[in-house]
C-alpha cells in the first residue's frame, strides 16, 4: 500500500452528515437574547450622534438583530424620513440601535 493510500484511511469521516451544522444552528438559536430597554442618556447620545453624522468618518455601531447584539464598522448613510441607517449595505432601524461611536 502506498503512503498516500495509507494516509487516506485516517481522513476524518462524518458518519452523521449535517449534524455539526444542525448543532451550530441550535447553539445560535439558544444564545438569543431579548432586546433590553435603553436609558435616556444612551438614547440622547445616539440621537445626538445621528444628528451630527459625518459621511467621511468611520463609525462603530452596536445594534440588535434577530436575538443578538451585533457590531458593524463603516460609513453611515442616514435616512431620517424612514428612520434607518445603512452601514456597509446593512440596513438598521433606529429602534434597533444600541450604541454609535466614532472610530476614525
Amino acid at each position: 500500500m502506498s503512503m498516500n493510500d495509507r494516509a487516506r484511511q485516517f481522513l476524518p469521516f462524518d458518519a452523521l452528515k449535517g449534524l455539526r451544522e444542525a448543532l451550530r444552528i441550535k447553539e445560535y438559536e439558544h444564545e438569543r437574547i431579548q432586546k433590553g430597554d435603553l436609558s435616556e442618556d444612551i438614547i440622547n447620545k445616539i440621537s445626538n450622534t445621528l444628528m451630527n453624522i459625518d459621511k467621511k468618518k468611520i463609525y462603530e455601531v452596536k445594534y440588535y438583530s434577530n436575538g443578538h447584539n451585533l457590531f458593524i464598522k463603516g460609513n453611515i448613510k442616514l435616512n431620517s424620513v424612514n428612520q434607518f441607517i445603512i452601514v456597509n449595505e446593512t440596513k438598521i432601524l433606529f429602534d434597533n440601535l444600541l450604541d454609535i461611536r466614532i472610530v476614525e
